[in-house]
Formats: structure tokens, C-alpha cells, sequence
């Protein structure tokens, strides 16, 4: 890797940035992060005055901003949104502002800075509900909700501006689950770990619903990988990323082992399914990224499960019930963005 490589993180202090952003620093790049903070600093202990580091406070939909950012960037992470379904609908104007009316500006302005990787960070959500047995990026998109369609519709808006000097890519994670600095608590895995560890009762929504996962550790490596890979290797693809598919059911199963067998003085846990509306379901294939790249995930659902138990065990995750620092939604709720 060169030292002359500075990577923009749009949302690089949001969950995935709190492991992503001390990687790329360890690698030797030079690193901004755009960021509207909205879950406060994130803790990257001594690496919050690192030389290679410069964070800006401030919202993608700033042109201004972003032609104040951007030059000098020789990449880009996407990762800024309002993320989840239920963010999103809690103000869907606001979050279409966010997830897709600053799209167009944020590809164009990179672009024009002399930007030439530019990784999206889509979702397998996009997939909606499929029986397939294992659902391929050639398979048709058919999002549930707002914030899946948007997702869905950034995706092409970023292909056509492919050229010689303008490589983009496009990743479909599976749902990341796992400890972060900025830890998230409304993820599936994360979610069933929470109350396992804290109320000793896993609530499951539905069950059968297959539900893909990638672990933070993985899907942060692969983040690293694409920076240093070829370019014409990775120009205009798009690639599936995910490890384990498990009905949710499956998960809870896999999280009360985990959770009992690392917590051996706690009570057993019990494990209880109620009906759902939440019907999105689908079993993603991950192999296009093994086969092109010789990408295959390291850790599993049950190391997530092992690293919270840990967080939780050291006072890592205080008040994780009750904080809506953990909770996107809660924080939209008491933030008020506009």
C-alpha cells in the first residue's frame, strides 16, 4: 500500500467505522472520516489524535463540505446512512435525503476530485423475500421497504459512472453482527446476545425468516482487502458478502448455547417465538466474491456471541437495555435531524 493513499469514510464513527477506521490507520493510510457524530466519539483510545487521521463533524448532504473533504482522497467508503427499516420510516423524507439524494452529488464530487475507488455498501436486503436456495447478485431485487429500495437504487447510479479512472464497487453485506466500539444493539445476532446475556429470555419474531450474517471482523478485513487489490479486478462488480445463513430461530439456538456455555453460573436461557410481520427472508451465495477475490470469512455467529459475552463481562456495554446510544432508532427519536 502506498502512503500517498488517503480513504474518505463517510460514517466512519458508526458501527462498522469503530473497527474499521484503527485498520486502515494500522495499514498506513491516511484516513478522514465525515461523520455527523451522532452517537457521540467513538472509542479509538489513542488513535483519536493519530497524525494519519483528520475527522469532520458534518452531513453528506453538504456539497460544500464534501468539495472541502474530498480533494486529495484517492478513495471512498461509503457507509453513511439512516440505517434500518425503522430509522428510515421513523422520517422517510429526511432518510431518502440522507440514503439517496446525496448519493448522486457524493459520486459525482469524488469523481471530479480524482477519487478512484469508490465502495458502496448496499445490503442483501435488496433481495426481499426469496426461496432460492442460494440467492446470486444476478438475482432480481425486490426490496420490502424504503430503505432497502433506496439501497437498491443507489446501486446503478454508481455503476454507470464507471471508467478507466473511476473504479466503483458494490457490496450486498449480510446482516454484521459482533463487538464494536459504537456497538449496536439492534442487529440480530447483537440483539438476541443482549438479552440473553441480561434478561436470561430470548424473544424470537417469527423464526423461520433465513437470515444471512457476516462477522464485523470479516466485513471490515474486505473493506482493507478492496483498497489494495487491482482495480480491474474489482471495477464494476458486485458482490454478495456473507458467511452463515440461519433462520433466526437457528440464530437464538446458536446465541443460548454460547451465551450459557461462556456465562456458567447464569440460569439457563429460554427461548421464546411469538408472530412477526417482519417477512423478509433469504439465503444468500457468497461464492462470486470466494471464487474472484479468495475472500472466505474467518469467524463465525458464535465468535460474535463470544466477543459481546466478553464485552458485556468487562463493562464494555453498560446499561445496553436501556442506553440509546445502542438503539438507531431510539437516537433518531430523541435527535430530531431534519
Amino acid at each position: 500500500m502506498s502512503s500517498a493513499q488517503t480513504v474518505l469514510v463517510t460514517g466512519g464513527a458508526g458501527y462498522i467505522g469503530g473497527i474499521l477506521i484503527p485498520k486502515l490507520l494500522s495499514k498506513g493510510y491516511r484516513v478522514k472520516v465525515l461523520d455527523l457524530y451522532l452517537f457521540g466519539n467513538p472509542v479509538w483510545g489513542t488513535l483519536k489524535n493519530h497524525p494519519q487521521l483528520e475527522e469532520y463533524k458534518g452531513d453528506i448532504r453538504n456539497q460544500k463540505l464534501l468539495h472541502k473533504v474530498i480533494p486529495g482522497c484517492t478513495s471512498v467508503i461509503h457507509l453513511a446512512c439512516i440505517s434500518n427499516d425503522p430509522s428510515f420510516e421513523l422520517d422517510p423524507k429526511l432518510s431518502k435525503s440522507i440514503n439517496y439524494d446525496a448519493f448522486n452529488p457524493l459520486v459525482t464530487i469524488s469523481k471530479e476530485c480524482g477519487v478512484r475507488k469508490f465502495i458502496y455498501a448496499s445490503s442483501s436486503s435488496v433481495y426481499g423475500i426469496s426461496k432460492v436456495a442460494n440467492v446470486t447478485e444476478d438475482h432480481p431485487l425486490v426490496p420490502l421497504t424504503d430503505y432497502s429500495r433506496y439501497k437498491c437504487l443507489c446501486e446503478p447510479l454508481l455503476l454507470e459512472e464507471e471508467t478507466n479512472d473511476f473504479i466503483p464497487v458494490v457490496l450486498r453485506p449480510a446482516t454484521v453482527c459482533g463487538y464494536s466500539p459504537r456497538q449496536r444493539l439492534d442487529l440480530t445476532v447483537n440483539i438476541l446476545t443482549n438479552h440473553a446475556v441480561n434478561t436470561h429470555k430470548i424473544i424470537v419474531f417469527g423464526g423461520m425468516q433465513m437470515r444471512p450474517n457476516i462477522h464485523i471482523e470479516d466485513m471490515t478485513d474486505l473493506y482493507c482487502r478492496l483498497l489494495e487489490l487491482p482495480e480491474k479486478k474489482i471495477t464494476g462488480k458486485i458482490y454478495n458478502v456473507g458467511y452463515q445463513n440461519h433462520t433466526v430461530f437457528e440464530l437464538a439456538k446458536i446465541v443460548k448455547k454460547a451465551v450459557e456455555r461462556k456465562m456458567t453460573k447464569k440460569s439457563r436461557i429460554k427461548v421464546e417465538t411469538i408472530p412477526t410481520n417482519d417477512t423478509r427472508s433469504y439465503h444468500i451465495s457468497s461464492e462470486k466474491i470466494t471464487q474472484e477475490l479468495s475472500f472466505r470469512p474467518k469467524r463465525t455467529v458464535e465468535n460474535a456471541v463470544q466477543d459481546l459475552v466478553a464485552a458485556f463481562r468487562t463493562g464494555k456495554l453498560p446499561n445496553s437495555m436501556t442506553d440509546p446510544r445502542y438503539f438507531n432508532l431510539k437516537m433518531m427519536q430523541q435527535l430530531h435531524l431534519n
